[in-house]
């Protein structure tokens, strides 16, 4: 059973920049796409980023389209989230997560099977 666990969040101001790291223990992850979802409070979770299997196919949030950068590194077992400029409304608890289907662009959190317990990244203005 695959494990994934956040780390790199913090507190920024605005303009900043911070790196979420997410790793995976228990099982490589390299068969499957990864995403990276955000909550705020009182809000839904929201869809970051997701990257294919090979790294080679990214898709973003247009909430931080060009801003954010996803990547991974497979031979580490992790995905990692660049994230620039960051705002204010950027604040909530980032997560990343596995799809354990493939062959898909998956943007909703019902499509990931496997979940962290997220790190927070506050943007202070």
């Amino acid at each position: 059973q695959v494990q994934l666990v956040e780390s790199g969040g913090g507190l920024v101001q605005a303009g900043g920049s911070l790196r979420l790291s997410c790793a995976a223990s228990g099982r490589s992850i390299s068969a499957y796409n990864m995403g990276w979802f955000r909550q705020a409070p009182g809000e839904e979770r929201e869809f970051v980023a997701s990257i294919d299997q090979n790294g080679h196919s990214f898709h973003y949030g247009d909430s931080v389209k060009g801003r954010f950068a996803v990547s991974r590194d497979n031979a580490k077992n992790t995905v990692n989230l660049d994230m620039y400029s960051l705002e204010p409304e950027d604040t909530a608890v980032y997560y990343c997560a596995l799809d354990l289907q493939a062959g898909r662009v998956a943007v909703h959190p019902a499509e990931y099977a496997v979940w962290g317990q997220g790190t927070q990244v506050t943007v202070s203005s």
